[in-house]
């Protein structure tokens, strides 16, 4: 078989790869966007005292048991932000966004916009001044994760 025969039957697959990627991927964004019309329909300003936010998996969140049953099986050893706050008289986790997760201040109450156990979006801080996160390098990520494989082997 000739090499051009070849070549010309890669860039077709590459073709219909790169095509059935462009279709699913506007489907895809397409659901999302329905899904964040729906969440932005539902939410609520909730006013919150922010007690630990941090990055955990899903079944060590100590989110609600149902939850735990809607949410995608292959997530379940994601890491997610999640936030433990107080609204009103009860202590809740809740899933924040991911650019929210990094503005919110903790030990300190703020006004979010809330849909069910999902932080949308904050609306505003009560006597918290949230710093910018520092950027890591790339030389500093790595060390940091050699140093938890080192503490992990011992």
């Amino acid at each position: 078989m000739p090499v051009w025969a070849i070549l010309l039957i890669i860039l077709v697959i590459m073709i219909a790869v790169f095509a059935f990627l462009y279709y699913y991927g506007k489907k895809m964004q397409t659901k999302q966007e329905e899904n964040r019309a729906q969440l932005e329909a539902a939410a609520q300003n909730v006013s919150m005292l922010v007690i630990d936010k941090k990055r955990m998996k899903i079944k060590d969140a100590d989110l609600p048991k149902i939850v735990m049953e809607q949410f995608p099986k292959r997530y379940m050893n994601a890491k997610m932000p999640i936030v433990k706050a107080k609204i009103g008289p009860r202590i809740m986790s809740l899933i924040a966004e991911e650019e929210v997760f990094d503005l919110i201040p903790v030990k300190a109450e703020i006004k979010a916009s809330v849909s069910g156990i999902y932080i949308l979006s904050i609306r505003n801080f009560r006597n918290a001044e949230v710093a910018p996160p520092e950027k890591k390098g790339f030389l500093a990520k790595i060390r940091k994760k050699q140093s938890e494989l080192l503490k992990k082997d011992k």
